[in-house]
């Protein structure tokens, strides 16, 4: 018997797990991957997660290791449209800040690990969960071996495939999209040097971030699946191409580290608390990667729920449960209405109907109250 059982050792895992062990609370981490996250993944970390990550001490360390995003710049036919500033989103953090995953999940390993060394048990894929009312049960398997973990909670942060959103038969609310992305990882051509740049190209929008290291990441929007000119499956040569054919800007595919295709859904779950079990991060709600939202509100989720886990704890219950559970995903429908207006802003558009959406971004862009709206909405505040 353990106080806590969180199932799935990414970010928001090992953020919650680590919030926890620093009040005391017994929490073992089930993590399927044997190593460390290798991929860049996710990299935009914005400033109320940043200020949630600077309640386990890891603040500094990651921004050490980051790149600090302090303005974009919207750009089409050459020309600038827009110029945003975050100096004003934030007085202790007035940036996003990029980072890849694998290291931003490095950084919240280790403080696990000093807090507890045998708290995250790595190789061990759930199989099942069941709550009787007094505790839960997390069957599992390591090395072909059935084992079981007993907890007076558990809590699934196992992602968009979720084991334990399955197990609970959690319901969701679903929706697809017809947005298709390519993004890869490549050596900064650029003289953006730590500036975020979005191309709203006839075609697609293109997004372009910087990553330690000199590099830069490269997001292009694709028409539909199978629709020319994309009726083959785009290689790294082929993304390179696609990025100076809508920018003007070469990039050099021989230094491709990362390449990825994604479609976009979102999915919702109606219940976040089910007895004993709570379900946060993707696999409560699975949100577009544009934009960047997606780990940022499973860290805020955690930060939310991890003052309520003691008392569920030590008496079974706990009456702000519900009020968490709504605010939750009240904040999650909104997370899926920023990114429908960027994926909005993003797509194909010709003639007229590029020329007003161009003179709308630079007319609202010229205010500046709106101009610092916006910058607050992009970065979650």
């Amino acid at each position: 018997m353990t106080d806590v059982v969180i199932i799935g050792g990414g970010p928001v895992g090992l953020f919650l797990a680590a919030l926890l062990l620093q009040e005391g609370v017994d929490v073992t981490v089930l993590e399927q991957r044997t190593g460390p996250e290798p991929h860049s993944r996710a990299i935009g970390i914005h400033p109320p997660a940043l200020e949630a990550l600077a309640r386990i001490g890891v603040s500094e360390d990651l921004v050490r290791l980051g790149v600090p995003i302090r303005h974009g710049v919207a750009i089409s036919g050459g020309a600038t449209l827009a110029r945003m500033s975050f100096a004003r989103v934030s007085q202790r953090f007035p940036f996003v800040l990029s980072l890849p995953q694998g290291s931003t999940e490095a950084v919240l390993a280790q403080r696990v690990h000093r807090l507890r060394p045998e708290a995250l048990r790595r190789g061990v894929r759930v199989t099942g969960l069941h709550d009787d009312g007094c505790r839960a049960t997390v069957e599992a398997c390591v090395d072909g071996r059935p084992v079981s973990y007993t907890a007076r909670v558990v809590i699934g942060a196992d992602g968009v495939r979720s084991v334990a959103r399955a197990a609970l038969g959690a319901p969701l609310r679903r929706r697809n999209y017809p947005d298709r992305y390519l993004m890869g990882d490549f050596a900064d051509s650029t003289d953006f040097g730590p500036a975020a740049a979005l191309f709203l190209a006839p075609d697609g929008i293109v997004e372009s971030f910087p990553l330690p290291g000199t590099l830069r990441r490269w997001v292009v929007r694709l028409g539909p699946a199978g629709a020319a000119p994309y009726a083959e499956a785009p290689d790294a040569a082929w993304l390179a191409r696609e990025v100076r054919r809508r920018t003007g800007i070469d990039v050099d595919a021989g230094t491709n580290s990362m390449l990825s295709g994604f479609g976009v859904r979102s999915r919702l779950v109606r219940r976040m608390v089910t007895g004993r079990c709570i379900l946060i991060g993707d696999a409560a709600h699975e949100i577009s990667p544009i934009g960047g939202q997606g780990m940022n509100l499973g860290w805020l989720d955690a930060l939310a729920l991890a003052p309520l886990v003691p008392a569920v704890v030590a008496g079974g219950s706990s009456t702000d449960l519900p009020a968490f559970e709504r605010n939750r995903r009240r904040q999650a429908v909104r997370a899926v209405r920023q990114s429908e207006i960027n994926m909005a802003l993003g797509r194909p558009l010709r003639g007229g109907l590029l020329a007003a959406r161009d003179g709308a971004v630079a007319a609202f862009a010229a205010v500046p109250a709106a101009n610092r709206l916006v910058a607050r909405r992009f970065t979650m505040q």
